[in-house]
């Protein structure tokens, strides 16, 4: 039993070394472009600003900037379990492209974005790199101990070793044994290390508590804001819809009441005229119900409502779910909608015919993500369905993320810190 333990283990710290090499591969392949790009794209915006033309584009490339930072920060909670909120200041739907600009630029949360994408190119490219050199050029030292030394020009190194024959080839497996040995103990903290350095330069220090209180104030007030038009709106489609039926009926009534004695084919044509108005109200009613709070989602949880929208969708959607337990209700209830707001642009604006939808439960967060195959182009705006995701999340401190290159596919990321019961 203790030998199994220990094989478990072992194997257990290979997969973990081989996925520390893989997710660091393909953080260097991400950092180092993403980060140079952004960086150059703000310097030359923002140098535009005198002359008008940076008004109009800032805004648009330090959202790009957010995006690319909050994708990293979502991939810190995935693969390295490192938190680090963001707390951007929300700006208002209606602003113009200077306020926009103004607002952005006087943000706190921006010039961390842009004094974390230097480092992020540098110190970020190394420390991710790492792992996955530490796992590879082992690789080679034991391919010149088993021959691969005999092709190799003179004067060859391997690390520190000269090789120029089978004994220093030799030598330089044991340096490659002795690699492997660091990067089977060390690569997984070597990435872990890279998420902390984010942390360290994206997250937010000084004032960090003052800033979480600030933001977590906006986002209840947008909460209330969203809860008075949501009344509105239940109110409105009462009075045009249900009401306005049940009070023709009632009219209908009384006339079939006058006329049943004296025209009885008048009062039947009404009567059936009066029973389909009950039933378009009954559904309007089942439909108003259902924009509330949908009774499968209280009923069978968030896993089995997201399946059951993604039935009424008019493309191909698969459904993966993940959740040992259940949400509190308004958490299950914002992540329903936020779903349903994603959904539903991607069926509206995305092109797409196939849609993918994941939903797990890790570290203490409700994660979702939804990914489709259409144009791509998504961004996170003023006016847009997703910015209205990200204000239903932000009450709940969630947060969302966009990867959605031209072209696609597009990737929407949600995730709610939350416990399952």
């Amino acid at each position: 039993m203790t030998i199994d333990s220990k094989n478990g283990d072992g194997r257990s710290r290979a997969r973990g070394m081989a996925r520390a090499a893989v997710r660091g591969l393909a953080l260097t392949l991400v950092s180092l472009p993403g980060s140079v790009l952004c960086f150059v794209l703000t310097l030359v915006s923002v140098a535009l600003i005198p002359i008008g033309v940076g008004i109009v584009t800032t805004p648009y490339v330090l959202r790009g900037v957010r995006t690319f930072a909050n994708w990293r920060r979502v991939l810190a909670a995935e693969w390295g379990g490192v938190r680090i909120p963001p707390s951007y200041r929300p700006l208002p739907a209606d602003a113009n492209p200077w306020a926009r600009t103004s607002g952005m630029l006087r943000d706190p949360a921006t010039w961390r974005d842009l004094r974390w994408l230097p480092v992020d190119m540098t110190a970020g490219f190394v420390t991710a790199l790492l792992p996955f050199a530490l796992v590879v050029y082992p690789l080679e030292g034991l391919a010149l101990a088993i021959g691969l030394w005999r092709v190799m020009p003179d004067g060859y190194w391997y690390g520190f070793v000269p090789v120029h024959g089978q004994a220093s080839a030799l030598g330089a497996g044991v340096l490659a044994l002795g690699l492997l040995l660091v990067a089977h103990l060390f690569a997984v903290r070597l990435l872990h290390g890279h998420f902390l350095l984010t942390r360290a330069v994206l997250g937010a220090r000084r004032g960090e508590l003052s800033e979480r209180v600030r933001v977590l104030t906006e986002t209840r007030r947008d909460a209330v804001d969203t809860s008075a038009a949501e009344l509105r709106r239940i109110e409105r489609d009462l009075h045009d819809g249900a009401q306005a039926r049940l009070v023709a009926m009632g009219m209908d009534l009384g006339t079939v009441e006058a006329l049943i004695e004296k025209d009885p084919a008048q009062a039947r044509e009404l009567l059936t005229r009066t029973r389909q108005s009950s039933a378009e109200a009954l559904t309007e009613l089942r439909e108003l119900v259902r924009g509330i709070h949908p009774p499968v989602l209280a009923e069978r949880g968030l896993g089995d409502a997201v399946r059951a929208l993604a039935l009424r969708l008019p493309v191909t959607t698969e459904v993966s779910v993940e959740l040992p337990g259940r949400a509190e209700a308004p958490v299950e209830s914002a992540a329903y909608f936020a779903v349903s707001e994603v959904l539903t642009n991607a069926v509206k604006h995305s092109g797409a015919d196939r849609v993918w939808v994941d939903l797990h439960h890790s570290g203490g967060h409700l994660r979702v993500s939804v990914t489709d195959n259409g144009r791509g182009g998504a961004v996170i705006g003023a006016g847009s369905g997703l910015a209205g995701v990200e204000r239903r999340l932000g009450t709940f401190d969630g947060v969302l993320a966009v990867s959605s290159p031209a072209g696609g596919p597009t990737m929407v990321t949600m995730e709610i810190p939350c416990a399952l019961s």
